[in-house]
């Protein structure tokens, strides 16, 4: 029975040498091809092609040792989609952390309060590593693809910084956008002061992005919120000018002539009472809560002062001097 304990002793010695062999390649640095190597993981990759997608990569070992890692450790169905990048000195260990606890490698897109949808699209088509899927769809397709068919988009996603990993959809970005406006309107709404002259979240959307446009300084919000409230009130017309330019779109030179404000369009709120049909830009949190809690007074014109700030007035005689004081030079 020598041989038996013989052959028991090799099978031990080899199964030791393995294991430690198995150990030291864990906790040594793994080759790569390039000083760091990226990957993106699509969801539902099984962890023998996440292995394999790494050798292919650059990660410069057997595809099947990564595997087998991955099933041993108990953690191969924790491993997340996404995008990741690795340096040199990476271990497999530390590889397969990595992945479960889903450091990734992100990417920024900033909406500004004030944009328009033109500019939302144009900032989605020039975003870094950002899967155009809505480069091909209409506005209308992607409207309806978030959930909100014939709705117009301008005005319906929240201006915020949104990091996303590298090889995600711009429309998994639009959706964040879009609910993210959806639950920042629906909270100010819950909020609003009461007796105001607005019927819906809707019509307060579309206020707020006007007075987006028309603040030139912050503390000036709620009181350019509180002239439109005050003309809706009382049935004045808006008159305001972004409405107007946003009506002539693309028409639109930079210069807005008198024979602008004549031309009648859904939006020239000179020739049209009340407001206007959709909103006309992303209004920011600042802009929902002063649309909905405007300030306490009874003024109903303000002109720029020529540094941001605009003089308001009560009555179109006290308007007429502030005009004659801040645009025409008058004292």
């Amino acid at each position: 029975m020598k041989w038996l304990s013989r052959a028991v002793l090799a099978l031990l010695l080899m199964a030791g040498l393995v294991a430690g062999a198995a150990w030291q390649w864990l906790r040594s640095p793994l080759a790569l091809a390039a000083p760091s190597v990226e990957l993106s993981i699509e969801p539902g990759t099984n962890p023998a092609e996440v292995a394999r997608a790494w050798v292919a990569a650059g990660v410069q070992t057997d595809a099947r040792w990564l595997y087998q890692w991955f099933k041993w450790s108990g953690q191969a169905k924790q491993i997340r989609a996404g995008s990741y990048e690795v340096h040199a000195g990476i271990t497999p260990r530390e590889l397969l952390d990595k992945m479960v606890r889903g450091d990734q490698v992100m990417e920024q897109l900033r909406l500004i309060e004030g944009w328009s949808w033109r500019q939302v699209r144009a900032a989605l088509a020039t975003a870094p590593a950002l899967k155009g899927k809505t480069s091909t769809m209409s506005d209308a397709e992607i409207m309806a693809a978030l959930g909100e068919p014939g709705v117009a988009p301008e005005g319906r996603f929240f201006p915020d910084t949104y990091a996303y990993s590298r090889g995600v959809s711009d429309l998994t970005v639009l959706k964040r956008a879009h609910a993210a406006m959806q639950q920042r309107l629906s909270a100010a709404w819950s909020q609003r002061a009461p007796g105001l002259p607005l019927k819906s979240p809707e019509e307060a959307l579309i206020l707020a992005s006007i007075v987006e446009k028309e603040t030139g300084a912050p503390a000036d919000r709620s009181k350019v919120a509180a002239v439109f409230v005050n003309r809706l009130r009382v049935g004045m017309p808006l008159q305001t000018d972004p409405t107007v330019i946003y009506g002539l779109g693309e028409a639109f030179d930079g210069n807005l002539r008198k024979r602008d404000l004549l031309a009648d369009t859904p939006f020239n709120t000179y020739t049209r009472g009340g407001l206007p049909p959709t909103p006309i830009a992303m209004p920011g949190a600042a802009s929902l809560q002063a649309a909905l809690n405007p300030a306490a007074i009874k003024a109903v014109y303000f002109v720029a002062r020529g540094d941001g700030s605009s003089e308001f007035s009560d009555d179109l005689a006290a308007h007429n001097r502030a005009v004659n004081k801040y645009q025409r030079g008058g004292k």
